[in-house]
């Protein structure tokens, strides 16, 4: 499979990355937290600032912005999928969670399987793109905090109240329990 490399001359990306077959993995092992400690690691490893987030039950839409330093988006990202595997499966195990262990176990490739790759937890890619215009990044921001009350999802009544999303901090100037947001409206309104 030939994955996409991104031109990181793009300071502020919108990224989604989905859990295999659309699987609830966070919701079914609680694993919101995965998300957290991964976005708190770049902060404050790679310095990326997080302008946006929600965390679904099989998905996760973000948008970051990188600094000079960051050399590969897929890096950050694939490591991050890595980091946050490990733990989904071993909370899956905890949980014997044994039919959907056999899914995941059973979507390996025997490519994957010799690289003694034992489950696919995310799907391989994912999908990111560059934020050009305040327009653009404002409708990423209003379509991914409404992902909680659009569609089949009925998370919350208001879309402000689902508490895995940066809604709150923007809309009522609520600072996130469990991650530093970056206020994109300071970095984009001064450039």
């Amino acid at each position: 499979m030939i994955r996409t490399q991104h031109d990181l001359t793009d300071k502020t990306w919108f990224i989604t990355f989905t859990c295999y077959q659309w699987i609830p993995l966070f919701e079914l092992t609680d694993s919101y937290d995965l998300v957290y400690n991964w976005l708190n690691l770049i902060v404050e490893k790679y310095q990326i600032q997080c302008f946006g987030f929600v965390i679904m039950p099989n998905h996760v839409h973000l948008l970051l912005n990188l600094p000079d330093s960051v050399k590969s988006l897929n890096t950050v990202i694939s490591n991050g999928k890595r980091f946050m595997a490990y733990e989904l499966i071993s909370r899956l195990q905890q949980r014997n969670q044994g039919e959907i262990l056999s899914s995941l176990s059973a979507g390996c490739s025997e490519k994957e399987k010799a690289k003694a790759q034992k489950h696919k937890v995310f799907e391989p890619s994912f999908d990111a793109k560059p934020v050009y215009t305040l327009d653009f990044l404002n409708q990423k921001l209003i379509y991914m905090h409404n992902n909680p009350v659009n569609g089949k999802w009925n998370l919350c009544s208001e879309f402000s109240d689902y508490v895995h999303s940066s809604a709150a901090f923007y809309l009522d100037e609520k600072s996130h329990p469990f991650v530093n947001i970056d206020d994109y409206r300071l970095y984009w309104f001064e450039n």
